[in-house]
């Protein structure tokens, strides 16, 4: 339930920062959108957010045409790795297979340089 509410929490925060933050919708101009999704392993949380310099729009499950997908071990390890989003702490979780990522790398660092700007 506490992922649930933090995935939808961080849709909410997405949104806010394209409306107030300038250097966040700039980024995002510069990418041309990018399209991604955090899920545990088992699918049994699944969220995906479509990101353009127009909107972004989110919802429920991962379909099959993100740019990027995160998958956790498990809601404990996602909450963890996700209060602390660095570089570091999504390397340190890949080592520990609490985290895979389905997709490009690019497309990751793509990510956390918007993430900064929340």
């Amino acid at each position: 339930m506490k992922l649930t509410l933090t995935l939808w929490l961080l849709s909410f925060m997405l949104k806010r920062a394209l409306r107030r933050k300038p250097r966040f919708k700039e980024q995002l101009e510069r990418m041309r959108g990018l399209d991604w999704g955090i899920a545990t392993e088992d699918l049994s949380i699944a969220r995906y957010y479509r990101m353009t310099p127009k909107g972004v729009t989110t919802g429920k499950g991962l379909p099959v045409d993100l740019d990027l997908e995160l998958r956790f071990r498990d809601q404990d390890a996602a909450l963890r790795i996700l209060k602390k989003p660095t570089q570091q702490a999504f390397l340190d979780g890949m080592v520990n297979g609490e985290v895979r990522l389905v997709g490009d790398s690019a497309d990751m660092n793509k990510l956390q340089k918007l993430l900064k700007y929340l």
